[in-house]
């Protein structure tokens, strides 16, 4: 078996059986000697014991140092492999210059650092690579280090390829006996330490896509263009600004052709924009854009317009030419105590005004919409209210046979039973129902109890009719309408026969919807009437494709059928156009005796609307009913 080679830590370490413990063992085998000296030389037992008493201690105390650990190393030892360890490291650049700045020394890391090789730094002079902006400070803080002190400052180097490095220097004198033969330079590169802070702060105030400002640097650029436009009289607005119909882009090409229509977008804003104008992007589709030190609104709404048309400019993505508009919400700083926040607000509201007139245009906010504003939030906090609370009732408008005069069905009409105010109108609430998305449960709830109530009439003899109940957009566009329908018409036990379902033109967009739900409806045998015909698309193709039972004159035109011929002519056109498709017409709104002679002289079907009866409650249905 070879023998291990002992290390060069092993060999300093001091042997237990150096001269230390030799003398300590020598100790205890001279009391041992003594001890047996002594009992051989006194007979008598008192000197024996004497003796013993002396050397037994003398030996155990020699004994016990015997087991007690050596000395510890002195550190002195170790001086060469630290700084062997430290020339080798790469982590912390360190040069060893001499009394003129002459590089002794450097480890791994510091030539790593400047681009250069360690032979082409050692016997160098170290200022060369100092920016010259630096170099005074640089050589202040060397003869300082000579003088004994230990420095720390900030100094300039430049790197080999000309790229600056921010270093953090630690100027340590190096002392032999008194004397200081030379200078330790620790260096950290502040460099990579700022790049991250500059991220950090890119990431906190600018959007990673475009490149614009986010919404929480708009907000404090636009605090101080207001402060500034308070302090020079001018004017300062900002604009708020979103595609139009964007999600199509996304949904036809994908989302990635959608970024790359985004960045499109935001370089043409920072083009469009002057140098102290600022563009950001909020989320989304949405950008905003602050203008500053404008002298009228004026000039503004030019400015606004002038982004608009830059816009509408074709796109080109992919080899794909693209066209897109983008509406504009305006609000300016008319206002002492408006600040960033409620402006964007004022800006935000505008937008939504500009596209519920039809997009692509730009609308300055205007202070009379505040208080209408909070209204609909009140509102429409009340009508979820209502909707928990069942405060919703129907009443019903009885249609009549204009042959006979008989009632021939009843259209179902939503109230709103206010706790407040009474009786609210459906005009006051359901463009706002529609906006928020609870017409789709108002409206199941208007089907479900119109059925039951068309049911219980049925079941206590009265003479059965259909009941009309209009679907919302938003119920129609559901993709199980059919199956909700069945589920009703099974729970209240109605007959389909019973039920007839008007729709909307607007409805009849989507053809392929249209078509595949309208076939589902007349499956389970439901009606079908398109209610308000000749104020939507007015398209009569569909007529012919679609299985509609019954179209509704809207009251437009049956209002002014005697003083206005043209409506007259449309009147008169629609009856001879449904009959000659084998559909039904009723005629709503009529008011007067002779609106009626007019429908009854054009061979209209039916007819509805206060001339004969006004919504009425259900215990009034039942009483016209019955006799």
């Amino acid at each position: 078996m070879t023998k291990r080679k002992r290390s060069s830590f092993e060999r300093r370490m001091p042997s237990r059986t150096g001269r230390g413990l030799t003398s300590y063992m020598l100790v205890a085998a001279a009391a041992a000697v003594w001890i047996v000296v002594s009992f051989m030389l006194f007979s008598a037992p008192a000197p024996r014991w004497i003796v013993a008493a002396l050397a037994v201690p003398m030996a155990a105390a020699a004994m016990f140092r015997m087991q007690l650990p050596s000395r510890p190393i002195r550190f002195s030892k170790y001086h060469t492999p630290i700084v062997e360890a430290l020339l080798q490291s790469e982590t912390f650049p360190i040069v060893v210059l001499d009394h003129n700045g002459t590089v002794l020394e450097a480890n791994e890391a510091a030539p790593e650092l400047f681009g250069y090789s360690r032979e082409e730094l050692l016997g160098k002079p170290f200022e060369p690579i100092v920016d010259t902006g630096s170099s005074q400070q640089f050589q202040s803080g060397l003869q300082r280090a000579l003088a004994g002190s230990v420095e720390r400052e900030t100094v300039l180097f430049i790197q080999r390829t000309g790229f600056p490095l921010e270093l953090q220097v630690i100027y340590s004198p190096i002392r032999q006996a008194s004397d200081t033969i030379g200078i330790l330079l620790l260096l950290h590169d502040l460099s990579d330490h700022k790049r991250n802070l500059e991220r950090i702060r890119y990431m906190a105030y600018y959007d990673d896509m475009t490149g614009l400002p986010n919404r929480t640097l708009f907000h404090m650029k636009l605090a101080d263009v207001l402060e500034s436009a308070r302090q020079d009289g001018t004017v300062a607005g900002i604009c708020y600004l979103d595609l139009d119909r964007f999600k199509l882009v996304n949904a036809s090409f994908g989302r990635e052709f959608g970024d790359m229509l985004l960045l499109h977008v935001a370089e043409r804003l920072t083009r469009f924009t002057a140098d102290h104008d600022r563009a950001a992007r909020l989320e989304g589709d949405e950008f905003a854009v602050i203008f500053a030190g404008m002298n009228s609104e004026e000039e503004l709404q030019e400015h606004a317009q002038t982004i608009l048309k830059a816009i509408e400019e074709p796109f080109e993505l992919k080899g794909f030419p693209i066209q897109i508009t983008a509406s504009m919400g305006i609000s300016t700083n008319r206002l002492p105590e408006d600040d960033s926040y409620s402006l964007l607000k004022k800006a935000d509201i505008a937008l939504i005004k500009v596209k519920e007139n039809g997009k692509n245009d730009c609308l300055f906010y205007s202070e009379d919409w505040s208080n209408s504003s909070m209204a609909r939030l009140t509102l429409q906090h009340e009508m979820y209210r209502a909707i928990q609370r069942k405060e919703f009732v129907l009443m019903y408008q009885p249609q009549y046979d204009l042959a006979t005069g008989a009632i021939i069905g009843a259209e179902a009409l939503v109230r709103w039973n206010h706790p407040e105010r009474g009786i609210v109108s459906p005009s006051e609430f359901i463009s706002l129902a529609e906006e928020s998305g609870m017409i789709v449960q108002i409206g199941d709830w208007v089907l479900e109890e119109a059925c039951r109530q068309n049911k219980e009439w049925q079941d206590s003899g009265l003479p059965p009719i259909p009941i009309s109940v209009n679907l919302s957009l938003r119920q129609f566009m559901q993709r199980d309408l059919a199956a909700r329908i069945a589920a009703i018409l099974d729970h209240t036990g109605l007959e389909p026969k019973y039920l007839d379902l008007e729709i909307t033109e607007s409805m009849t967009m989507d053809l392929a919807h249209v078509a595949r739900c309208l076939v589902e409806l007349t499956n389970l045998g439901v009606g079908i009437s398109v209610d308000d015909f000749g104020t939507g698309y007015s398209s009569f193709h569909y007529l012919k494709n679609f299985p509609i039972d019954r179209l509704k004159i809207d009251r437009s035109f049956v209002r002014d059928i005697q003083q206005d011929p043209s409506d007259a002519e449309i009147v008169a056109a629609i009856i001879a156009m449904a009959h000659s498709l084998d559909i039904q017409v009723i005629a709503e709104g009529v008011e007067t005796e002779a609106q009626m002679a007019f429908l009854k002289h054009h061979n209209c079907d039916e007819m509805q609307g206060y001339y004969w009866s006004p919504p009425v409650s259900s215990r009034n249905i039942e009483q016209l009913l019955s006799a």
